[in-house]
């Protein structure tokens, strides 16, 4: 679409159903990778990243179905295998949050390869504080040919302060640690909503994880991780689009979110 046509002056007025936070939807998928159980996702926004996660998972070998549901999406993902631990730049150019896929793989199977989001350089954007949290747990990384090269023979808990605040450094190092041996602390931790949702879902799993939503996030490392249920949280940006639209027209909107009775 190149362009919106908005014709103004009607009045806005009725119910909204905010959809599922994107990026609360992209790490929780990536979390499916670790355990061999189903994990189902509710109130999954209707979103093309979301196609693009689940396209990666199919790419490892991982099995998920999508149902479309009267509120958001509702997936399930079963990872029993990993075929091909590769993250490709054509799946990875589409979607910086590729990377997700990082610290689960590297927790559960031990190994990954994931294109660098821009191909061939770590870029603007802090990817390196990713590998700086992954190889202070014990991982080994490098990068060849645009390609994060990672492997552990076993990840291992320790502490680490994130130079700047980054949310995906804060997932990807959270969910690799839920299954590292011993107590991972990381500070100067994002402290988005996002970041909560996750911890939920990983504590739902069997994850011990304390202080999400600070700027200290504690997980006790477990040895196996198991299925869930869980419904993402909605989207703060698309509930502050509408509360903006309400005030300046001064009209009645009701927002209303998804919560089932799980």
């Amino acid at each position: 679409m190149d362009k919106l046509l908005i014709e103004g002056g009607r009045p806005l007025e009725g119910r909204v159903m905010i959809s599922g936070a994107k990026n609360a939807a992209l790490p929780a998928v990536a979390a499916a990778l670790l355990t061999d159980q189903r994990v189902v996702l509710r109130n999954v926004p209707r979103v093309r990243d979301i196609t693009t996660m689940r396209s990666l998972l199919e790419e490892l070998g991982v099995d998920s179905s999508l149902t479309h549901e009267e509120h958001g999406n509702r997936v399930e993902i079963e990872a029993l295998r990993l075929i091909n631990p590769v993250a490709p730049y054509e799946l990875v150019k589409q979607m910086r949050a590729s990377v997700l896929v990082l610290g689960p793989l590297l927790a559960r199977f031990g190994h990954a390869r994931v294109s660098l989001p821009g191909g061939c350089a770590i870029g603007a954007r802090p990817i390196n504080l990713h590998v700086k949290g992954l190889e202070k747990l014990g991982a080994t990384i490098t990068i060849d040919h645009g390609y994060l090269d990672a492997s552990a023979t076993g990840l291992k808990g320790d502490s680490f302060c994130f130079d700047t605040v980054s949310v995906t450094g804060t997932e990807n190092l959270m969910m690799a640690a839920s299954m590292a041996e011993g107590i991972t602390v990381l500070q100067n931790a994002a402290r988005e909503p996002e970041v909560e949702d996750l911890a939920v879902l990983l504590n739902k799993m069997g994850a011990r994880i304390e202080g999400a939503g600070t700027h200290e996030i504690r997980i006790h490392g477990v040895g196996r991780l198991h299925g869930a249920e869980h419904d993402v949280i909605p989207d703060r940006i698309e509930t502050g689009t509408f509360v903006v639209a309400a005030a300046i027209t001064g009209v009645h909107l009701f927002l209303q979110s998804f919560l089932s009775n799980q």
